[in-house]
């Protein structure tokens, strides 16, 4: 510990201690805590007491749950392990209500098992559970007792110090552990219903995982399938999703869990199904009467399985250890048939699919939770008859008026994925004649959905056409169909929307048109029918005057765009356009212009001056040689248009990531000084007095003063005088590392009750 606390420390105690000095901020108390628990995990606990006698009745006085907030409680348990008896853990976790010391509680209980089964120096203690230190035992019968009480709080307790313990502790002594307590945890497979249910699941999936038990040993496999087959579907859902996330397990438990999981979607296409015969998902699965009586009673019930089932699947799907065979084309059918019956569009012939669509109809978390599922199925092939219904599923949601914001966005997502995946001919990535036909029917649903007045579906709208305009719109039937439509010019009208969400969106998906030549210019806003002028004067003039940020970063990043890309309109005047973007970006107020205007930069300074070495992180491309010009002349550009002006002016930014991107650029240029051959010292150093005078009082503040034209002798002379790796390093610090140091903390709790003077407090 560091002197500066050791001295504060008996003076802080004392006032804790004292219950007519009430500390008026938890938070504080919570970090002291936290800072001696580290302490105490160092090693350094016994030296602690020692020093500070104080701190022990500390200790006893936050221990009472009535003293102090059970915010602070949790963080005294943690830190009292190394001087209290574990009995005070298992009062908290038969007694007290609040999860957040329970939790805290339990945490230290597995703390304490796993320090008291390392043993002393000479070696740990034997396998067998006779041989345990007492403090084990005496824990270990505790979680005994709890596994056969009667009381919910109690059997999920010590479930969840079990599952801490399995997921933390490998050991050899963990296999014992597991081998004793199984029975009891069996055991609460035959109570009805099964206690702590989800903590029971943790608990297995815990053990499976852990590297120090042998599952084939154990039971495990017997009891995870007697577990699956005991809770009810809406519980047993993530045990079968963790166990087919397991890399080892036997085929017959990941048959029995997969089955599981496909029960709700299986009882969804048997009930709509229109006639006899196999579905191919009913094969294999059995849609028995249990799954089927949670489906239909309740919508809440309803809704909850059939999420929850979508969900799981989603997560399994791009699984390396996911089923195989997977039934692609019947979960195919189950995610059209729940959009259908969601939609309204679908029309069951039996009671039970009558049932299902009155509870589905118009369900906001199953259109999207489907949706999801079926964006994702586009990964892997299916059916074409099958393919053509999700095209009409999802046009369906597309054109319907009932579909909310959040649902056509996921409409719009799963559309574009569907797309992707669309046939085409090996080595090209044009449309197919399907997707081309699809796409005809699509613009004019984008057209309406473009002018829709809620500003969430236009936004999604814009999302969606920059997505395929980034993709397709090189190729000769997207650009036809798309001029063939208004999307151009109603996209170009946005510009101009009321909610800046839209605007920013209306940028990007105009500066992606124009990057493909399929954007009309834009018409001037004081003669909207007559005088036409270019869209790079639009989006100057959005930079320029927009009062959101959002729109004007979007404009930041389609000019940087276009200048790596080297757009029509850039190339022009290359110069006069990064002059121009940087005048106005270094004014902005929004720090995230400013960085993305050094971003700009950048990519000018490298196609200035050639890419990066391969050593440097900012490389994009294979190293070239250096230009074979001088390296002062090659600066010229770079000076004219201000580009070091706005550097040095980004290095003393108040907002800390764009003085720190500006240090990397200014490191960049002067590692390309480092390997240039005409990097040598000026036999006549240039006149620099007056621009460092400017650096620093724009350090100190004063920005006012300009810089004005620098010749590139002065910007490689102030480069070399510059600590640029040190003011990296300053900048990389967190910007409150001083405030948060122990001994700041301590200074502004005694300044809370008056224990220091005057000014001696490190207030934050």
């Amino acid at each position: 510990m560091d002197p500066e606390c050791s001295q504060l420390l008996p003076a802080l105690c004392a006032v804790l201690a004292d219950p007519r000095q009430p500390m008026a901020d938890d938070t504080c108390l919570e970090k002291l805590l936290d800072w001696f628990k580290t302490i105490t995990e160092a090693g350094s606990s016994l030296l602690l007491l020692q020093e500070n006698p104080c701190l022990v009745e500390l200790l006893c006085h936050v221990l009472k749950p009535q003293d102090l907030s059970s915010r602070v409680l949790s963080f005294s348990l943690r830190l009292t392990g190394v001087f209290a008896a574990q009995e005070d853990c298992f009062q908290y976790l038969q007694g007290d209500s609040s999860l957040f010391v329970a939790s805290a509680a339990g945490q230290l209980l597995v703390h304490i098992l796993s320090l008291s089964m390392r043993g002393p120096a000479e070696g740990p203690p034997g396998l067998q559970a006779d041989d345990w230190p007492a403090c084990a035992q005496k824990i270990v019968g505790h979680i005994e007792e709890s596994l056969r009480s009667t009381a919910a709080p109690q059997i999920t307790q010590a479930l969840n110090v079990l599952t801490t313990t399995f997921g933390h502790c490998h050991d050899p002594w963990t296999q014992v552990l597991w081998v004793q307590l199984h029975p009891l945890v069996a055991a609460l497979l035959e109570k009805d219903p099964v206690p702590a249910a989800h903590s029971l699941v943790d608990l297995l999936l815990s053990v499976a995982r852990s590297p120090g038990l042998s599952s084939s040993s154990c039971g495990l496999w017997e009891t995870l399938a007697q577990t699956l087959s005991h809770l009810s579907p809406t519980q047993a859902g993530l045990l079968a999703l963790g166990i087919l996330k397991l890399q080892d397990c036997p085929q017959a438990l990941r048959a029995q869990a997969f089955a599981v999981l496909l029960q709700p979607l299986a009882c969804v296409l048997k009930a709509t199904a229109q006639g006899p015969g196999p579905s191919g998902l009913l094969d294999s699965t059995s849609a028995d009467s249990v799954t089927a009586d949670i489906l239909l009673p309740s919508k809440a019930a309803c809704v909850g399985l059939l999420c929850r089932t979508l969900a799981h699947l989603e997560l399994l799907l791009p699984l390396p250890q996911r089923p195989c065979p997977w039934p692609q084309a019947p979960l195919l059918g189950a995610a059209v048939t729940l959009l259908q019956l969601c939609g309204g569009s679908g029309s069951p012939a039996s009671d039970e699919g009558r049932q299902l669509c009155t509870l589905l109809l118009g369900c906001v978390r199953v259109q999207r939770a489907a949706l999801d599922f079926l964006g994702t199925l586009s990964q892997e092939t299916g059916p074409p008859e099958l393919v053509t219904q999700v095209f009409a599923v999802l046009l369906e949601y597309l054109r319907s008026p009932d579909s909310s914001p959040t649902v056509l966005k996921k409409a719009f997502q799963a559309t574009f994925r569907w797309l992707l995946s669309s046939p085409r001919t090996p080595g090209c990535s044009d449309l197919d004649s399907h997707a081309l036909l699809f796409l005809r029917e699509l613009l004019p649903v984008l057209q309406k959905r473009l002018c829709s007045p809620c500003w969430e579906v236009r936004d999604s709208g814009l999302e969606f056409l920059t997505q395929m305009t980034r993709r397709w719109g090189g190729q000769a039937g997207f650009r036809h169909a798309l001029l063939a439509s208004e999307v151009p010019r109603l996209t170009e009208q946005l510009l101009r929307d009321p909610e800046s969400y839209v605007r920013a969106s209306a940028v990007t998906a105009m500066g992606q048109l124009s990057s493909q030549g399929l954007c009309v210019p834009p018409a001037s806003p004081e003669h909207p029918g007559g005088q036409q002028k270019s869209l790079l004067g639009e989006l100057l003039h959005i930079l320029s005057t927009d009062s959101e940020g959002f729109p004007r970063r979007a404009v930041m990043q389609v000019f940087t765009q276009w200048l790596r890309d080297s757009h029509a309109d850039v190339v022009g005047d290359t110069e006069q356009f990064v002059a121009g973007v940087l005048q106005v970006a270094g004014q902005d107020l929004d720090w995230e212009v400013r960085a993305q205007g050094l971003e700009l930069a950048l990519v000018f300074l490298e196609q200035t001056l050639g890419p990066p070495r391969s050593h440097c992180p900012y490389a994009v491309t294979p190293p070239v040689a250096a230009p074979a010009s001088p390296l002062t002349q090659a600066l010229q550009p770079l000076c004219r248009v201000r580009l070091f002006e706005f550097a040095f002016r980004a290095l003393f930014d108040c907002d800390r990531p764009v003085a720190q991107k500006s240090c990397d650029l200014l490191l960049l240029l002067r590692a390309k000084m480092a390997s240039s051959s005409s990097l040598q010292e000026p036999r006549s150093s240039p006149d620099v007095a007056s621009v460092e005078a400017a650096l620093q009082r724009w350090r100190a503040g004063d920005q006012a003063q300009p810089l004005g034209d620098l010749e590139p002798e002065v910007v490689l002379a102030v480069l070399r005088s510059m600590d640029l790796e040190g003011l990296r390093g300053a900048l990389a610090e967190s910007s409150d590392h001083v405030e948060k140091s122990p001994q700041s903390l301590l200074q502004d709790m005694l300044a809370t009750v008056g224990i220091l003077g005057e000014n001696e407090a490190d207030c934050y």
